[in-house]
């Protein structure tokens, strides 16, 4: 049986939050014991993320779909595997939960529960890295449902985990973290005015994403993700 719109959206909300402390929050604790090493900051903030998305994704996947990112969730609808009406429900609790996360990650490290984001990711090569972290993202998880459902959660904790290093914007790949990110100064911060050309470009990358998918697996299916 179907849980119940406010089960789902719960689900989303603690979901994508508990994403965003983790990112915020391994983030403040891989720069403070890095030592001013980037390449190891950066390893300490990525392998936390890939890992909660594996345990996210399982354990809230037969609740709400394990959506956590209004892209997955505009593309889902616009394949007619999710109902529209729900995906602006979806959305608002999406980046309500993903700016508590970050108000959380604060508390946990004795911080400001918000801070505008000062961290400069703009220009050209930042905004093709996002398309490009979107669109694997999205491609991953369509192939992923159509061809192997039980191992999605895998399959994005995985994808993420590599666009942190392959792509130049560390991967936010989701228009509700990238908001998250734009309330905190830390290691995993983004210069709030930033924030809507990295979402333009996330929402280019998830519909070039769909196209390709719809070309290379065909017809969507019906389960959600989470779902064996």
């Amino acid at each position: 049986m179907t849980p119940t719109l406010s089960r789902r959206l719960l689900a989303e909300a603690l979901g994508t939050g508990l994403l965003v402390a983790t990112v915020v929050g391994s983030g403040i604790m891989a720069e403070r014991l890095a030592g001013g090493n980037q390449a190891i900051a950066l390893l300490g903030n990525t392998i936390p993320t890939g890992a909660i998305l594996v345990v996210l994704i399982t354990i809230f996947g037969p609740v709400s779909g394990a959506h956590f990112n209004p892209a997955v969730s505009l593309v889902l609808a616009a394949r007619d595997s999710f109902p529209w009406p729900e995906t602006g429900p979806y959305i608002a609790a999406q980046c309500l939960g993903g700016i508590a996360g970050t108000a959380l990650a604060h508390l946990m490290f004795d911080l400001t529960p918000l801070m505008i984001g000062t961290t400069a990711r703009s220009g050209v090569s930042q905004w093709l890295a996002e398309a490009v972290a979107t669109f694997a993202l999205v491609l991953t998880i369509l192939g992923g449902l159509r061809f192997a459902p039980q191992s999605i959660a895998w399959l994005v904790g995985l994808v993420i985990t590599a666009a942190y290093w392959f792509t130049a914007s560390t991967s936010f790949a989701n228009p509700a973290v990238t908001l998250a990110r734009g309330l905190t100064t830390t290691f995993a911060g983004i210069a709030i005015n930033h924030v809507p050309a990295f979402i333009a470009a996330q929402l280019v990358g998830a519909a070039v994403g769909a196209l390709v998918a719809s070309a290379l697996f065909g017809a969507p299916m019906p389960q959600k993700m989470g779902e064996r």
